[in-house]
């Protein structure tokens, strides 16, 4: 399981990651809302563990903004506020549970695996690694590698790739883009898809004879083996 602790306490923050690391388990960490916000938007994560008091942005802030860009992980509150109203509004703000400080590890474990079951009785797992041909995506370690040599992409040209290459072979709309890459349910009306495209195919398809990023005229773009002749 991936995870990610968004706590501001650098010592809670530390105990807490070796805890579930030993556990078994892959941990993030985030020390404020601003950088905690952009780690769980763009990556892929099975449970967010979040504090209610951080600085830059909040906590319930930080999830009603996620829950407003479509990003469903599974997040578990932890705050030492914990009366019934405190509960109440972080739970309306979007969290899937909530629990007061102090806590003792064996029951934020518990609570964070139940999320996580939960999630995955809702929806089939993704695979944790996508590979067309030569090129090879690693959800967890977010490497990307083609012909063996590593690639450097930014967290949202690393989403453009992974939704690319999970529609492999098949032609991706801007449509399609905008609403799965960028959480846009509208047109924007400007070119930013063109400019993320162009800038990964440059990264993709550097120093290869033959492109796997192709523009379909009139309908989108597909990502396809080179070596294939279907």
């Amino acid at each position: 399981m991936k995870i990610l602790i968004i706590e501001d306490d650098a010592e809670a923050a530390a105990y807490l990651a070796k805890a579930l690391r030993e556990t078994g388990h892959v941990v993030d960490h985030a020390a404020d809302g601003l950088d905690g916000y952009a780690l769980a938007e763009a990556g892929a994560y099975d449970v967010l563990v979040v504090d209610r008091m951080l600085p830059k942005l909040d906590g319930l802030s930080l999830i009603r903004s996620l829950r407003e860009q479509g990003v469903t992980t599974p997040a578990l509150i932890i705050s030492a506020l914990g009366q019934v109203d405190d509960r109440v509004k972080g739970l309306r703000a979007g969290g899937d549970d909530y629990l007061p400080k102090p806590y003792a590890f064996s029951e934020l474990l518990a609570r964070v695996e139940v999320l996580a079951r939960r999630r995955g009785g809702a929806q089939e797992a993704e695979p944790t690694r996508y590979e067309v041909g030569d090129l090879a995506l690693d959800r967890l370690s977010r490497r990307v590698t083609r012909g063996g040599g590593e690639i450097d992409l930014q967290p949202r040209e690393f989403r453009l790739l992974e939704y690319l290459m999970k529609h492999a072979g098949q032609v991706v709309t801007r449509t399609m883009l905008l609403e799965n890459v960028w959480d846009y349910h509208f047109d924007p009306q400007t070119n930013v898809i063109d400019v993320h495209v162009s800038r990964l195919r440059g990264k993709v398809d550097k120093g290869f004879d033959k492109a796997m990023i192709q523009t379909v005229r009139g309908a989108g773009y597909m990502l396809r083996d080179p070596a294939r002749s279907d």
